[in-house]
């Protein structure tokens, strides 16, 4: 395959990750990329995606790396802790987030901000989590992708995922993996998304909340286009639905028993 003209050069670390990912991309999954002329191009971009199964790194890795650029995670802190992983994360420049003390999500917007104007490409999952949505559509966004396609004038570029969910169905019990038979997975990378109006006026909360609800409509507008149904109008809110899960179970809990105790005598007839 010629390599891409917008190819990034990388080090060993990310020569091993090649290694290792590209057969294991291959063994899991029929992958089917689409839209690659929006991520080829120079420049730092961020890249929006959903999340709907713990696999999905793994193939959003072959996916970028596959358009020449290098794609830097906004990944939970602890995995750099895990032997291995933790070094091969540290030393080709992903991005921890550690969500404990004040100011640990600043730091990491931080980071994701000076990695982007530095001319890298950074992919964020705004869910937080793999979605929890029980038809796997995106849940509402996290306000910190909004702050962060805010921070400078770079493409923001939404990217859809479908089948990485059908090899490994997170959040269920029993079984979860399911390599055979080879199921397609979809990565389908879209336009950049138009913040103009953003980032042309104050970046208040109402301006990252608006910002962040338009990238990820656009990624579930695609992802609808790639399942081949029509997305909801809403976003999934895991808290909500707690909320109403905790009222729910608590309407249905039984009365209490009548108290055994002795009663006031009664007052006779008269």
């Amino acid at each position: 395959m010629a390599r891409s003209p917008v190819y990034e050069k990388g080090n060993a670390w990310l020569a091993f990750c090649k290694a290792v990912m590209y057969p294991m991309a291959f063994l899991l999954g029929r992958q089917r990329i689409a839209g690659a002329e929006h991520a080829r191009r120079k420049g730092g971009y961020l890249l929006v995606a959903n999340h709907i199964s713990h696999l999905d790194p793994l193939f959003d890795s072959v996916a970028v790396r596959k358009t020449g650029r290098i794609p830097r995670f906004m990944a939970k802190a602890s995995l750099w802790k895990v032997p291995v992983l933790g070094q091969a994360l540290a030393n080709s420049e992903q991005i921890p987030v550690d969500r404990a003390g004040a100011g640990a999500g600043q730091n990491s917007l931080d980071a994701a901000t000076a990695a982007i104007l530095a001319g890298k490409v950074v992919l964020i999952y705004p869910d937080g989590t793999v979605t929890r949505d029980p038809d796997m559509w995106p849940m509402k966004p996290r306000m910190g992708v909004g702050a962060l396609a805010l921070t400078g004038d770079f493409p923001v570029i939404p990217v859809a995922h479908w089948g990485s969910n059908k090899v490994y169905t997170s959040y269920v019990e029993g079984r979860r993996f399911h390599p055979l038979p080879r199921k397609e997975v979809h990565t389908v990378f879209g336009a950049p998304v138009d913040l103009d109006d953003l980032r042309a006026g104050a970046h208040d909360a109402r301006a990252i909340r608006t910002a962040s609800i338009r990238i990820m409509s656009a990624v579930r507008e695609m992802v609808g286009e790639v399942r081949g149904v029509t997305p909801p109008t809403e976003f999934y809110d895991q808290r909500k639905a707690e909320r109403l899960a905790q009222r729910a179970a608590g309407d249905q809990s039984p009365a209490p028993a009548p108290s055994s105790a002795p009663g006031p005598p009664e007052t006779p007839e008269r």
